[in-house]
């Protein structure tokens, strides 16, 4: 158990397909960095103290199938273990349902195959393992174990996906390669695949509507967080029917001063109305920032008030996040933080830090 609480990180197990001898895999293990280039520079890295005792489990698959999961100790940089039943056409999964604490990378081969099982039919594979997958890849090839290609492969499949989990996954790596890609000039490229992955769940899925009493309607809190999540995307990525309608839930609030946007994607409407639409909807959210007094509701309001594409408001917004009987203290600094995550204020948020250092680190830090 020592490995496990007293060594630094977590591991990433390797299965390699053996295409000389039949049913033999290899199973490597090595400790998971995001700097892989931090292994030549630390001598540590490459010291074999750095092993763990894993339960790997692992199953054998098909195009309609998916074998009992056997499980493989491994505790040695390398090992050679044989599979029953693994054909030609079959693929590997490891780490069944999520279990285990590591990640697990495969050899091209596997992943085109798995790739193809989630294009064909992705229910052959579990929910967990399905968002498991997702999360691996990305997350390897963010690290340089992977070619980024395949974890852009692997979400073609999402416009048949209806479960919450796989979604969560991509989206949450889809956010931060979005920031890492939107200035680059292939980046329309990258928005465009993101938006065809995401359109038919869209289009199914809908907004969430008030009854009659103006209570949200009710459904499962899975099928909701999966439209939520959808929504977001869609928004982010520059849908034109979601802009549309996050433009005429903001413009309803402003005329008739009630806001029958429902909850759970307030956060959203708000970020995508202060976006797109001119400076009267900023001055009008920064109104309701100052009038209402619910913490929860004044966070989502102070947040959106970031999104803005005028740098002029943004840095407006910057130098009155150091007025404390305007903004909190303790949420000066989430201010910067999510002008930072907005293109248009990440230079703004950089300067801003730099000069304010010495008041920023006294009041609030």
């Amino acid at each position: 158990m020592d490995q496990w609480t007293l060594q630094m990180g977590y591991p990433v197990i390797t299965i390699l397909g053996n295409e000389t001898t039949d049913n033999i895999i290899v199973i490597s293990q090595e400790r998971f960095v995001y700097d892989r280039g931090a292994k030549t520079k630390d001598p540590n890295f490459g010291d074999n103290s750095y092993l763990w005792q894993i339960p790997l489990t692992i199953a054998v698959g098909n195009t309609s199938h998916i074998s009992s999961e056997a499980i493989i100790w491994v505790s040695n940089k390398s090992e050679h273990h044989r599979i029953p039943a693994l054909e030609e056409a079959s693929w590997l999964l490891g780490n069944i349902n999520q279990t285990g604490y590591f990640r697990v990378n495969y050899d091209i081969r596997n992943w085109r195959l798995l790739i193809n099982q989630l294009t064909r039919n992705h229910e052959v594979i579990s929910v967990s393992n399905r968002a498991g997958l997702i999360d691996d890849a990305f997350n390897l090839a963010r690290a340089g174990y992977l070619p980024q290609n395949i974890p852009l492969e692997i979400i073609r499949y999402l416009s048949e996906e209806k479960d919450f989990l796989p979604w969560h996954a991509a989206s949450r790596a889809l956010y931060p390669l979005d920031k890492l890609l939107d200035r680059t000039e292939n980046y329309n490229i990258f928005n465009e695949y993101i938006l065809r992955q995401v359109a038919s769940m869209y289009l199914k899925l809908g907004w969430p509507t008030n009854n009659l009493n103006k209570s949200l309607v009710q459904a499962s809190y899975q099928h909701e967080e999966l439209r939520r999540e959808v929504i977001m995307l869609a928004c982010s990525f520059g849908n034109k029917h979601c802009h549309q309608q996050a433009a005429t839930l903001i413009s309803d609030w402003i005329s008739s001063n009630r806001n029958r946007i429902p909850l759970n994607v307030r956060d959203i409407v708000y970020c995508t109305g202060v976006s797109l639409m001119d400076e009267d909807v900023w001055e009008f959210i920064w109104m309701k920032f100052h009038s209402i007094t619910a913490v929860s509701e004044k966070k989502i309001l102070l947040e959106a008030l970031t999104c803005s594409d005028d740098r002029n408001l943004l840095n407006r917004l910057l130098n009155l996040s150091l007025n404390s009987e305007v903004v909190l203290d303790q949420d000066a600094i989430d201010v910067i933080i999510h002008v930072a995550r907005n293109p248009h204020g990440r230079d703004l948020a950089w300067k801003f830090f730099r000069e304010k250092w010495k008041i920023l680190n006294k009041h609030c830090l």
